[in-house]
């Protein structure tokens, strides 16, 4: 090995190192971010205060999630692992679905029924990429292991996905009536795989 590699290796084997020693947390680090989000969230509240009705309801949604994504995201960089990891998306995932919901209040009827079943459709669709991706991420005995538990979490997924995928398209029928009411949903059923 020459010297300018074996140099080079040193350098990067050093650079990893500090790189890895920079992203850990100590402890007083960590309270002082959940201090930090903590007030953040009480401006954020704050600031809601000068909206009126349902402004002001979403804006305090939007500041919860906010505060409940920042959680996760600290937590997660506090202790590494795949479970923190799907607990920071589930946190997006139900941050998201929070504010989307309360935005709906600003329809009404079946507008907003299908507003309501829409955002749950994401949301479920949200969570369930969540659980994929730590079945993916989960270590596994063998490779035929791995596979079978991913294989598993992306079929239960597609399930709950396509379920509320129908519930959706279903409320979007309710608009209607008689016959073609009745074509509507046994579309919806046709598509999203529904008996």
């Amino acid at each position: 090995m020459t010297f300018k590699l074996r140099r080079t290796l040193i350098a990067a084997c050093a650079a990893g190192l500090l790189a890895t020693t920079a992203f850990a947390m100590t402890p007083a680090e960590h309270k002082a971010a959940k201090d930090s989000i903590s007030a953040d969230y009480k401006m954020n509240k704050q600031k809601c205060n000068a909206l009126k009705a349902n402004a002001k309801d979403i804006c305090a949604k939007e500041a919860k999630g906010t505060q409940d994504v920042a959680k996760a995201e600290l937590e997660a960089q506090y202790k590494p692992s795949a479970k923190a990891s799907q607990k920071v998306a589930e946190a997006h995932a139900d941050a998201a679905y929070a504010v989307a919901k309360e935005k709906c209040d600003d329809l009404t009827g079946n507008a907003k029924d299908v507003c309501v079943k829409d955002a749950k459709a994401d949301h479920v669709k949200a969570k369930e990429n969540a659980k994929v991706t730590a079945a993916q991420a989960k270590p596994a005995d063998s490779v035929a292991e791995k596979a079978a538990n991913v294989a598993e979490a992306r079929k239960d997924a597609a399930a709950e996905k396509n379920e509320a995928n129908y519930k959706a398209a279903k409320e979007r029928c309710d608009a209607m009536s008689g016959d073609v009411k009745s074509k509507c949903v046994d579309d919806a059923k046709r598509m999203h795989g529904q008996t």
